[in-house]
């Protein structure tokens, strides 16, 4: 953990000179089937392309908010860093009209039209797979994020005291993410290496802190379960086992 780390985008970049080999985040649909592992390199080069679509093609600039209507998905955890990296807003849930530009999944698209900056939708299909017909009017991730550059660079200098993530109705600076990061990574006995196993959902502070940012600033990893109500007892002890869980968010 480098103790000089004022922004989530800060703790990745530290991870990556680290470890980039290691997990950071393997994520489990219970719907679907679906199983993610990502390791901090590979999360980093989808980090990096997702900033480039946002500074880019996107136009968004330090200071704009983004409403971010996405469930607990380890897409949704590289739109949050990539949004640290460039300095833009991410407002969990936030009202679409009042944003500058809005990111929804395919369930809250109608609720998303109310904005009128860009919008982008995801599909949140496994293997990251685009929608097979465009929501009119949304850009498709899928289809406009792999041709971004594998490398970023931010256009202005984020400032780690300015406001960086909004949910549960409360505003939060970079700084302020990283300090709570590591205090709820502390709580929960979450030591370097470790393996979280996260439930959670991503509309409060409690699962976004349990399922990327307490992992993130503790050096450990995240184990992020969608539809988990829909494992056995039994099936439940197994992933535990068989993914070297050693904490679970409560």
């Amino acid at each position: 953990m480098n103790a000089t780390d004022r922004t989530p985008a800060d703790l990745l970049r530290s991870a990556l000179a680290a470890e980039p080999a290691r997990p950071l985040v393997t994520f489990y649909d219970d719907a679907t089937g679906e199983r993610v592992e990502l390791s901090v390199a590979t999360f980093a080069n989808w980090v990096a392309k997702t900033a480039n679509l946002l500074q880019g093609d996107l136009a968004a600039e330090p200071g704009d908010r983004l409403a971010l209507l996405l469930p607990a998905h380890w897409q949704t955890a590289v739109w949050l860093v990539a949004c640290s990296s460039v300095g833009v807003v991410a407002e969990i849930g936030g009202d679409p009209a009042a944003a500058d530009l809005v990111v929804s999944g395919p369930d809250r698209l109608e609720e998303a039209r109310a904005c009128s900056g860009e919008r982008v939708a995801l599909a949140l299909r496994p293997l990251g797979g685009r929608f097979p017909q465009p929501p009119e009017g949304f850009l498709d991730y899928a289809v406009e994020v792999p041709g971004q550059g594998d490398r970023f660079a931010p256009y202005a200098p984020v400032d780690p005291q300015a406001p960086a993530l909004v949910v549960d109705g409360r505003e939060l600076t970079g700084v302020q993410v990283v300090e709570q990061a590591r205090a709820v990574a502390a709580g929960l006995g979450l030591e370097p290496g470790g393996r979280l196993l996260s439930a959670l959902p991503y509309d409060t502070w409690d699962g976004l802190a349990a399922g990327l940012y307490a992992p993130l600033a503790a050096d450990a990893s995240v184990v992020l379960c969608r539809h988990l109500d829909r494992l056995s007892e039994e099936a439940l002890a197994q992933r535990r086992a068989s993914e070297r869980v050693t904490v679970t968010a409560p």
